[in-house]
This record gives C-alpha cells, sequence and structure tokens, in this order.
C-alpha cells in the first residue's frame, strides 16, 4: 500500500538535487518541499496509470520508477527509467490535456515528494525559470525519443539491447565500490530496448561470454562497465 505522509515530510539529509527546481533560491525550495506530500511506494506499486487525470508532479527522492506507454497494438512498452534527482507527472501539468501521458509503477522500494499543481503553478509565476527547466526536460525526452526512433531503423536489436543496458548502468550506479546491479527482468529490458525477450536473452549471454556482465536472478550485474559501453557504440 502506498503511504502518504503529512505535508512538510522531508526526506532528511538526502534530498536529491532536482534540476527541474534550478535557479530557485533555497528558502523558496524548502517552502515549496515543505507543502509537498511525502509517498512511499513498494516494489511493483502503480502511482498512476496513463490517462488518469493529473493534479501533481512527483520529486523522485528515493529508488527507480519504470515509466510505461500503451501501444498501438494494446501492449505496454517501459520507455525510460527514473531515479532520484528526477521528475516525472510534469507534462500533464504544463499543457491544456490535464491526463496523464504515462503509467509509472515503482521498480523498487521508492519514494517521492509529491508537489500539487496549484503549489506548482505559483513556483513558475514566481519563477519563469522552473518553467524553462521544464521546457528543457521535455526537449531532452524528445530529443531521447527522436533518436530512439532513428535507432528502431538504422541499428540493430542487439545493439540497442547494449545501448540500454549501459544506459541503465550509470542510472542505477549509486558511488558505491563494486560491480553495478540493474534488477530489471528480460522482459522489462526488452520493452526499453524495443526488441523481444528472445533478443535480450542471447545479447545479454554473448555479452557474458566475452565478461562484460553476469546474469542473475531477475537482472543483470556489470561486470566492465567501460567494454559493455565501447560494445554499445
Amino acid at each position: 500500500m502506498t503511504t502518504v505522509d503529512s505535508p512538510g515530510a522531508l526526506v532528511e539529509n538526502r534530498d536529491p538535487h532536482w534540476s527541474v527546481l534550478a535557479g530557485v533560491l533555497p528558502d523558496e525550495v524548502r517552502e515549496l518541499l515543505r507543502l509537498a506530500r511525502r509517498r512511499t511506494f513498494r516494489r511493483g506499486e502503480v502511482v498512476f496509470h496513463q490517462d488518469d487525470l493529473a493534479d501533481s508532479l512527483h520529486l523522485v527522492a528515493k529508488g527507480r520508477f519504470g515509466i510505461r506507454t500503451n501501444t498501438p497494438l494494446g501492449d505496454s512498452a517501459t520507455v525510460a527509467v527514473a531515479s532520484p534527482g528526477d521528475v516525472f507527472g510534469e507534462i500533464a501539468l504544463v499543457g491544456d490535456n490535464h491526463h496523464r501521458t504515462a503509467t509509472v509503477e515503482a521498480l523498487e522500494d521508492a519514494e517521492t515528494l509529491c508537489v500539487h499543481e496549484l503549489d506548482f503553478a505559483r513556483i513558475r509565476r514566481q519563477h519563469p525559470e522552473v518553467t524553462e527547466a521544464v521546457l528543457r526536460s521535455l526537449a531532452a525526452e524528445l530529443r531521447a525519443m527522436n533518436e530512439r526512433v532513428l535507432e528502431a531503423f538504422y541499428v540493430s536489436a542487439e545493439r540497442r539491447v547494449l545501448r540500454r543496458v549501459s544506459e541503465l548502468a550509470r542510472i542505477y550506479a549509486d558511488g558505491s565500490e563494486g560491480p553495478v546491479t540493474i534488477p530489471l527482468t528480460q522482459e522489462v529490458l526488452a520493452g526499453i530496448a524495443g526488441t523481444s525477450r528472445a533478443t535480450v536473452n542471447a545479447t545479454l549471454r554473448n555479452a557474458r561470454g566475452r565478461g562484460l556482465v553476469e546474469l542473475i536472478r531477475g537482472g543483470v550485474r556489470i561486470l566492465d562497465e567501460e567494454g559493455l559501453a565501447a560494445r554499445a557504440r
């Protein structure tokens, strides 16, 4: 079950830096976070569904979330992973159609600070740079999406898998020593790479044979991040 704490519940001493709030004075950021509600999610729990009405955005404070969208064939594909410092749910608050554009699900036990649209609108009015930061973020997402579309036509499925795994290795790196573990199933990796689970399995087995990764239950462990990145180019 999702737990919702009272307003003002901050994540003491471990708040990440959210780029969407860049340029806002620290005292005003603290005031916004004081009004936010801390929400915790268990692994596999859905934050919201695509097409739900939207009245808030989420600042990721802990853990990671999969962002999924429905395909024209009725399937669901994970298109991105949000980690601490990221924000999701803001798209529906800056346009005219206040409906969620994707489904967001916790990939592990995770935590967000949920900001109501009225508080977000006030911050945007007082600090136009926040809107500019949101637009930069959306532009970056659009560029990434365009690159994925081009990859689908001109890059082999095997290389797309390696690229997504290499990107996820950076997302899941926590600064500690030792190999990075990506706790995502091959089915989820297939959705992110836009290919089949069989292709992901074959690609990862080949990478394992080269000493780049180790296959573990429910995930993959990166043994040679530099070698993996080189193979993904």
